[in-house]
Formats: structure tokens, C-alpha cells, sequence
């Protein structure tokens, strides 16, 4: 006879995590179930914004805590564009979190609150009416509802509607060498390569590299390094800490929280242009929000449907916005050179242009429990 659960959470990374614990605290009996293995890396900027670090703080509990009191602070962002530099405050700070580092530890919270976890578990199938059946590799699971947070490539995860432009590559490493306390994004033609520091789960600090371009180019570092004669020069004296990670191919689609009776959250909904710096705030936000409107439904305040509606609206609201301002600013960036010196030369000189532009950025904040 199959295990039942109230929640089953597909996907153990920031919203997978941050549903099953926002459930479980809440006494639900909640099914996480991951591919893969932690710790690992993930191709990912490691920018956690301030907006999001209250929900982060109560998703680790007193256990995790450290994690918090050992990532960088990041007061500053740099665009580097077309020759020109514009300084943007981050106020209140952000902080760098190494994925290695933050998966893990949301995982053993999760653990911590209660939640059932199997790792290295794929997901087959999603069957059933009223109850739903989950059949994996480990063997087969009801619950009454599913989060889907498995990612953009899941086989479970709404599919991405035909390209007809180019498609893009994501690449990442860590590297040893000297950085700064800023997270800087140098764009180039048809890319962009982010640079910030990160703490190694030795504790070295390290230089964190992320970039994304489009996957006709070339995917050596060295390559796509003198894209950009600053970041050139920078990493000239930069040494890999490990092989470099990719994902391919990277597209843009609106976002899909709700598939048929399923709650989507993380990149599993939607994904967003890396360099708005709100990916993993998007990723923990639904997947909490995903919770407490699923949580409506198994107190018995109200049916599936309307639990489901409500989650809707509520991403569409608070996280959806950022999502249209990140496609306006890409399609800024795609823009001839001259059509964009105006704008930038008005950013250089009031910063409030550009920090109006990191809140627009920004999801809405969500209450607490």
C-alpha cells in the first residue's frame, strides 16, 4: 500500500524546500523528493536580495543559522555597459550564498521541520483524481497536493513555447583570485558575465562567475572573457576552482504557476533574466506562497480550485511584475549602442534612475506566517 502525505514537494532546491518546510511547520505531513544529490553547485548568480533574507532566516530555523552569519554582504552593483560604469547602492544589502552552501542547508531544515526527504528520486509519473499519485524510482506516493518546484527542464515542468531567436547558454564557476565587495555585470553583444564574491564551503573567499550568451558563441572562459576588455583585464590573474557548469538552452516564457491541479514554484513556474539578481527570491517566495494556499485547502477552508486560484493571482500580483520590467530591460539591451547612451548617461548621473530600476526588479514582499 502506498505511503499518503498531505503535500508532496518535487524538487529540493530553494522552492522546493521553502514549500515542504512552509507546510510542515504547519503540521502537514509533507513528501520532499530531489533527483540529484546535495551538496552540489547549480549554475546561479548566488545573489540572495535583501527582500528575501527575513523568509530565508525563518525557513533555516536556529539550526541553520550560520549560513546567514557567514555570507557576504553586498552593498554595491556595477553595470558595466558600452564603455560607461554605473554605480548602484545596494541598500539594504544582499548577500552572497554560495548554492552548494544554501541547498544544503534549506534541505536539512527541511529535514529539521519534519519533512520526509528522499534524494536521488526521479519522478515518473503524476496520476489520480482528488488524490493525487506520485510514482518515482523509489516506489509509489499519494498525496492530497503537489508543489512542482523540479526546475525548467523537468519533464514535469510546463514546456517553453518554440524559439525562433537565438537560444542562450549559462555557464558558471568559482575562481581563485582577487574580488571586491560588489556584484558586477559587464554586458557585451549578445551576453553578459556576472562577477561577485562568494565563500567556498572551506571558507576561502572566491570569485563567483556566471554568465549568459547565446549558445552560438564560443564557451571558453578565455573567450568569453575578452567579450569585454575590463573583464579582461580582471581575470587575467583569476584561477578555475572547478570545472565549469552549464545549462542549455536557456529561455524566456511567461510565467505558469498553476498546471492543471498542480502548484508550479521556483523556475518550475517561470525563470528570470539572471541579471535582476531575484532569481532565488522568486524561487523561495513561491514556493512559501505555494504552501500557504495549499495549506487553505488541507485545513479545509476551502476547495482545491479556489486554493489554486488564489496562488495564481497572488504570483501574478506580488511576483509576476518582475518578470516584465526584467523582458523591458532585455529588450533595452538588445538595442543599437546610440539608443542606449541617453539612458545610461542619465543613470551615471542620478543614481536614483538605476535604484528606481533595482526595485522595479524587486518581487513584493509576502507576510510571514
Amino acid at each position: 500500500m502506498s505511503e499518503s502525505y498531505d503535500m508532496i514537494v518535487i524538487g529540493g532546491g530553494p522552492a522546493g524546500t521553502s514549500a515542504a518546510i512552509t507546510a510542515a511547520r504547519d503540521g502537514g505531513r509533507v513528501l520532499l523528493l530531489e533527483r540529484g544529490r546535495f551538496p552540489r553547485h547549480k549554475v546561479c548568480g548566488e545573489f540572495v536580495s535583501a527582500e528575501s533574507l527575513a523568509l530565508l532566516k525563518w525557513l533555516l530555523g536556529d539550526a541553520e543559522q550560520e549560513l546567514l552569519h557567514n555570507s557576504i554582504s553586498l552593498s554595491e552593483s556595477r553595470l558595466l555597459l558600452d564603455g560607461r560604469s554605473v554605480r548602484i547602492p545596494v541598500t539594504p544589502p544582499a548577500a552572497s550564498i554560495a548554492r552548494h552552501d544554501l541547498d544544503l542547508a534549506l534541505w536539512n531544515a527541511a529535514q529539521s521541520a519534519g519533512v520526509t526527504t528522499l534524494q536521488e528520486t526521479l519522478v515518473q509519473g503524476i496520476g489520480g483524481q482528488h488524490l493525487f499519485r506520485v510514482q518515482t524510482t523509489a516506489g509509489d506516493f499519494n498525496g492530497r497536493t503537489v508543489v512542482n518546484a523540479s526546475g525548467r527542464w523537468s519533464n514535469l515542468s510546463p514546456a517553453a513555447p518554440p524559439s525562433s531567436g537565438s537560444r542562450w547558454l549559462g555557464l558558471k564557476a568559482h575562481f581563485h583570485g582577487e574580488t571586491e565587495p560588489s556584484v558586477d555585470l559587464y554586458f557585451f553583444k549578445d551576453g553578459y558575465c556576472g562577477v561577485q564574491p562568494v565563500r567556498a564551503p572551506n571558507g576561502e573567499i572566491r570569485v563567483n562567475v556566471c554568465a549568459l550568451f547565446q549558445a552560438n558563441e564560443r564557451t571558453s572562459w578565455e573567450h568569453l572573457f575578452s567579450r569585454h576588455p575590463l573583464l579582461e583585464a580582471r581575470a587575467r590573474d583569476w584561477t578555475a576552482a572547478f570545472s565549469p557548469l552549464s545549462t542549455f538552452p536557456v529561455t524566456f516564457r511567461t510565467p505558469r504557476p498553476v498546471s492543471g491541479d498542480i502548484f508550479n514554484a521556483g523556475d518550475a513556474a517561470g525563470f528570470v533574466d539572471p541579471f535582476v539578481g531575484d532569481g532565488i527570491a522568486l524561487a523561495l517566495r513561491s514556493g512559501n506562497l505555494a504552501a500557504r494556499r495549499a495549506l487553505s485547502f488541507l485545513r479545509g477552508s476551502s476547495g482545491l480550485k479556489p486554493a489554486l486560484q488564489l496562488y495564481e493571482n497572488d504570483y501574478r500580483r506580488r511576483l509576476r511584475p518582475v518578470y516584465k520590467v526584467s523582458s523591458v530591460l532585455r529588450r533595452f539591451l538588445a538595442l543599437p549602442r546610440n539608443l542606449r547612451a541617453p539612458f545610461l548617461f542619465a543613470c551615471e548621473r542620478s543614481p536614483r534612475i538605476a535604484q528606481y530600476l533595482v526595485h522595479a526588479t524587486r518581487s513584493r514582499p509576502i507576510e510571514m506566517n
